[in-house]
């Protein structure tokens, strides 16, 4: 075989073997973001410069002026409709990160529920994300067991979750909860399961106007 018709043989090696890299780049990713799933707490940042502090009850705040848009967050729901969080834009959105497998998810989800009953009428959408359930079944039983209201995305692999840049209040545990301002921009995180009490403390700033 000569070598320049060896030559198209190494380029598609080359070719297989950069695309297998990439698949499992991408699978790395994923699996690092949800190695401390189902966990209580979890870091305050990802590096590089993060404009935001984080106070001794565990919720990270970001200031006004220092706050990252939201990722387009949008697909089908745990119940097999659809939703796009930026048709919430002028809202509050609580955003929360769950799975019908963690224990602190199951501690908060009635939490959840209770406050967002309260301030649904005060311009507030609650959004779920349900990750690394493998079917939508048991998201939609444990729905159905807590009573749970409001949509969830359904992101088994989650790609939704890595989409919120490095460094910015992303979630980086499950389960996660971040308040999204009317702005569209991400203000605050916590990365514990919440009681009804710090999920108040937590969303309360939002529901004034902001100076």
């Amino acid at each position: 075989m000569s070598a320049a018709s060896r030559a198209p043989l190494r380029s598609n090696r080359t070719a297989a073997r950069f695309r297998g890299r990439a698949v499992l780049t991408v699978g790395a990713a994923a699996a690092a973001l949800l190695v401390s799933a189902c966990s209580s707490g979890g870091t305050s940042g990802g590096g590089g410069q993060t404009g935001f502090i984080t106070g001794a009850d565990g919720i990270a705040t970001a200031g006004k002026g220092e706050r990252a848009d939201a990722p387009e967050l949008s697909g089908k729901t745990v119940d097999g409709g659809q939703v796009d969080v930026a048709d919430f834009k002028g809202k509050i959105v609580v955003l929360n990160v769950w799975g019908s497998w963690c224990g602190p998810c199951r501690a908060e989800a009635k939490n959840l529920e209770t406050v967002y009953k309260d301030v649904k009428d005060q311009g507030v959408q609650f959004v779920g994300i349900n990750t690394r359930d493998t079917s939508t079944g048991p998201a939609r039983a444990f729905e159905k067991d807590y009573g749970i209201t409001y949509p969830s995305l359904y992101d088994p692999t989650g790609k939704l979750m890595l989409r919120f840049a490095k460094g910015t209040l992303n979630p980086q545990a499950i389960p996660s909860t971040l308040v999204i301002d009317r702005d569209g921009k991400v203000a605050a995180r916590t990365l514990q399961a919440l009681s009804e009490e710090k999920l108040r403390k937590m969303l309360d700033p939002y529901l004034q106007p902001e100076k």
